[in-house]
């Protein structure tokens, strides 16, 4: 039984899943979005796909790896404790587990030279933790099925 995220979640037969989930998780979560900072949020990722169709599993699947090394160290605390609900445990650790997962992506964001990725990057980022705290619970949900199959 896998028992690491990079077990779970980068094992090749099971990473095209993952990935699809993940792509879904992140449709879901835009689309759940309301108001005006929903309203951003929504241009925002319709202006990525524009710019890039297909950018968000590619995205994904580039991320995953660090993704999975940011939230190791959750996993496994949550391992220890016995724990049956990952995204309960993440969302009793938003602040941690939000700020793990956005170094990720303030890295790669750093990093690109795609000035358009930069800039629509720079306009979601200051909702960026309140976006991704709301994700935890799906995220976990998520985990913990693919945990269910490793």
């Amino acid at each position: 039984m896998a028992t690491t995220l990079k077990e779970i979640l980068l094992d090749s037969s099971r990473r095209p899943s993952v990935v699809t989930d993940l792509e879904g998780l992140v449709d879901a979560e835009v689309s759940d979005k309301g108001g005006v900072s929903g309203a951003v949020v929504k241009t925002g990722f319709a202006a990525v796909k524009k710019i890039k169709p297909g950018i968000i599993p590619s995205a994904v699947d580039s991320l995953l790896d660090d993704f999975a090394l940011a939230l190791e160290p959750f996993y496994g605390a949550y391992r220890a404790q016995g724990g049956n609900d990952f995204g309960a445990y993440l969302t009793g650790r938003s602040d941690e587990a939000s700020d793990a997962l956005l170094s990720v992506t303030d890295s790669r964001a750093e990093r690109s030279s795609r000035d358009s990725i930069k800039k629509v990057y720079s306009k979601l980022r200051p909702n960026g933790k309140k976006n991704v705290a709301e994700a935890l619970p799906r995220l976990g949900q998520l985990i913990d099925k693919h945990a269910a199959t490793a």
